[in-house]
């Protein structure tokens, strides 16, 4: 059925949206796809549900082909299955909690790995019931303290997370490379550019897990990727360690004055000037003080030690210490810890460790995997005013782990050996995962294998983010006039737009629109009388239809107008050329 654009629930609008940071949020809305309700929430309208329908509908039938089966769960599910699985405090703030009229617990899902895990517990119960992939396109709930980009980073948004189900770990492999061969094909389908990562599983769990992400400035994921092919998210990366050093042999540590030399920069400019040698920041221990805040409220200081010359990332200190919370330690903190002596602290002290203790301040100490055996440093004397040199890791301190939180740049080394890296942003598009068994173990889903013994399944986790796709298409695909969508996802095939005041533009724009959709195309014709042509075009322009069919002046000599928003070409041409041309496929 044609869709009259006199009766389209439509509105377009002239002006940016205040709120509106990113130029696809502003055409999205201008154009009429969306209306904000509250910050990270959207309301759709008739033209958003045809866009984001006809993307679900790619993933629906790249799905089939993989052989997922299509499920639906509830948004509003209990407090239980989460519990089990410890979810349900893993996720502390990021989630939207609420009580039935009995006290009863319920959470607005930002996931589902539970509800599928009991669904195919219920159902099934031996091996020949595997494998098995069930997906769903539901609506998500997480409650971002800082919602961004319009449909980039909301509150509520829409996903496609399929999950499968083996009684191996050979089947999950199988699985797992239908799956991630299926977003291939999805996303070469709607034109995006992508690159394949390794990612942080995060509050996921699992094993095996990758990111496609979408190459973009505006994208909030920081990766690296080297010649030789290895590519990572930040958080992923992991570091390749020098060789340890012979310990024998090596200077005793000396302390020395360092009057206000707080930073890595005052300390190396007074280390060149009073010490034997020349030195950079690379040769000092940077010690930077967090706090971490546990699932159970308890606060902790940990002291993480790295080079100089490196910062901390939030991101990849975020991954390190989670689930639980990171932030630099505060006044407070340094109050209640004598021992630490701000811009002056270092794993080792001329006075020994605290009693009990291993470390020179009493505090967990966390050390860069770059800090080898056998590596001599300068760093703090946990003295006010003095530092260390000659401080050998290894013989003079330890460390109590190795963290991975210190930022990563271009040109450090891949940790497959193909090369150095470079750095690039982008916007996670699609998650692949390895779950493994964490979720079937906690919530008791095994099979009857061959032998008869019970095994428990292994899964895997597909996920989609097809509202932020649709977001990150739209911001591709626009010019300064509004929006120009791929055809793959574009609301309407042809848009058909009759001007001028003479009734035979009206009648054969009338007659040509009932020719296409007979044809099988979804058309939209502007048949609103009494509107200026500039503005029917303005609106054409905007709404991004990539063909408009434009029917006027020539109408009764039988030309018409083809015109390609992607290309800008306008052609005049006989009626039935442009028949020949909308229609061909």
């Amino acid at each position: 059925m044609v869709t009259r654009l006199s009766h389209l629930f439509l509105r377009t609008l002239r002006e940016d949206p205040a709120d509106a940071e990113v130029i696809g949020h502003k055409l999205l809305v201008r154009a009429g796809y969306i209306r904000r309700q509250a910050p990270g929430i959207f309301a759709w309208l008739p033209l958003g549900l045809r866009v984001k329908n006809r993307l679900e509908q790619i993933i629906r039938e790249e799905m089939a082909a993989a052989g997922a089966q299509e499920v639906h769960f509830p948004a509003l599910m209990p407090r239980e299955p989460y519990e089990a699985t410890g979810r349900w405090d893993e996720y502390g703030d990021g989630i939207f909690r609420l009580q039935d009229r009995k006290g009863a617990d319920y959470l607005l899902a930002p996931t589902h790995e539970e509800a599928f895990t009991l669904l195919v517990k219920d159902l099934y119960s031996s091996y020949k019931d595997l494998p098995l992939t069930i997906y769903q396109i539901q609506d998500k709930y997480r409650d971002e303290a800082r919602p961004r980009a319009g449909l980039l980073r909301g509150r509520e948004f829409t996903m496609k997370d399929a999950y499968s189900f083996d009684a191996t770990d050979a089947g999950l492999d199988a699985s797992y490379q239908a799956q991630r061969d299926a977003y291939e094909r999805i996303f070469q389908r709607l034109g995006l550019e992508y690159v394949i990562v390794q990612a942080d599983a995060g509050a996921m769990g699992g094993s095996r897990s990758e990111e496609f992400l979408h190459p973009t400035p505006v994208g909030e994921d920081t990766f690296v990727r080297s010649a030789g092919g290895y590519a990572a998210n930040v958080e992923a990366f992991t570091t390749v360690a020098p060789e340890p050093h012979p310990l024998d042999g090596l200077a005793e540590p000396v302390v020395f004055d360092s009057p206000d030399t707080p930073t890595i920069d005052t300390l190396v400019a007074h280390s060149n000037a009073v010490l034997d040698g020349e030195y950079s920041a690379a040769d000092t221990l940077k010690n930077v003080v967090l706090a971490l805040t546990h699932l159970d409220g308890t606060r902790e200081l940990v002291v993480v030690g790295l080079p100089g010359d490196r910062d901390v990332d939030d991101k990849r200190v975020e991954v390190a210490f989670a689930p639980a919370e990171v932030e630099p330690a505060t006044a407070e903190d340094f109050a209640k810890h004598p021992l630490l002596v701000k811009g002056y602290i270092g794993p080792w002290s001329p006075e020994g460790p605290v009693l009990g203790e291993e470390s020179a301040t009493g505090i967990r100490y966390v050390l860069d995997p770059r800090v080898v055996d056998g590596s001599a440093w300068i760093t703090g004397a946990n003295i006010d005013q003095k530092h260390v040199h000659s401080l050998v890791a290894g013989r003079d301190f330890t460390a109590d782990a190795f963290v991975e939180v210190a930022s990563v740049r271009e040109g450090d080394p891949a940790p497959d050996g193909s090369g150095p890296v470079s750095l690039a942003r982008g916007m996670e598009i699609g998650h692949v995962f390895q779950l493994g068994r964490k979720y079937a173990e906690a919530l008791g889903l095994k099979v009857l294998d061959e032998n008869g013994k019970l095994v428990t399944v292994t899964m895997g986790s597909y996920g989609i983010g097809v509202t932020r796709i649709l977001a990150i298409i739209a911001e591709l695909n626009n010019d300064e006039r509004g929006l120009v969508w791929p055809a793959s996802v574009a609301p309407f095939d042809v848009h058909v737009v009759a001007t001028g005041r003479d009734a035979a533009a009206f009648d054969l724009a009338e007659k040509l629109s009932a020719d296409l959709d007979a044809a099988g195309l979804d058309v939209v014709y502007d048949d609103r009388p009494k509107v200026s042509p500039g503005v029917k075009f303005g609106d054409a322009e905007l709404v991004g239809v990539p063909r408009i069919l434009i029917v006027g002046r020539g109408a009764a000599e039988g030309q018409v107008e083809l015109w390609d928003r992607r290309t800008n070409e306008r052609d005049v041409v006989p009626v039935a050329d442009a028949l020949a041309r909308l229609t061909q496929r």
